[in-house]
């Protein structure tokens, strides 16, 4: 892909938990630094720790918690794929990523039954 580095951060996007889909009234999010994220898919499926790097060139991300071995005894964050993990916690400290998640919600509430 040839695309922008502002349009990448789109392509970085993961599903969020059943509980967040129905409180936020969103299917799946960018993401972001300081995320709660589960591994669906691999050798760490099932374990759960938060996002320390998000790496938009390269289209990987890297958690805490989630650790190689290197054959010389040293550790190293394995970069992971977004489409492989899920939104369990949401870093909400920046306001206009915590003002975008009210929006959804205050359309929820208002739309008629």
């Amino acid at each position: 892909l040839n695309a922008p580095l502002h349009m990448r951060r789109k392509f970085l996007s993961a599903r969020l938990s059943m509980e967040l889909r129905k409180k936020y009234n969103k299917r799946n999010q960018p993401l972001r630094k300081g995320d709660n994220v589960k591994v669906l898919v691999g050798d760490f499926k099932g374990k759960i720790g938060k996002i320390n790097r998000v790496n938009v060139k390269a289209l990987k991300v890297y958690v805490d918690g989630i650790e190689k071995v290197r054959k010389d005894g040293s550790k190293a964050f394995p970069a992971l794929e977004p489409s492989n993990l899920m939104i369990m916690g949401l870093n909400l400290d920046d306001k206009l990523r915590r003002k975008t998640f009210e929006r959804k919600t205050s359309v929820k509430k208002d739309a008629p039954k």
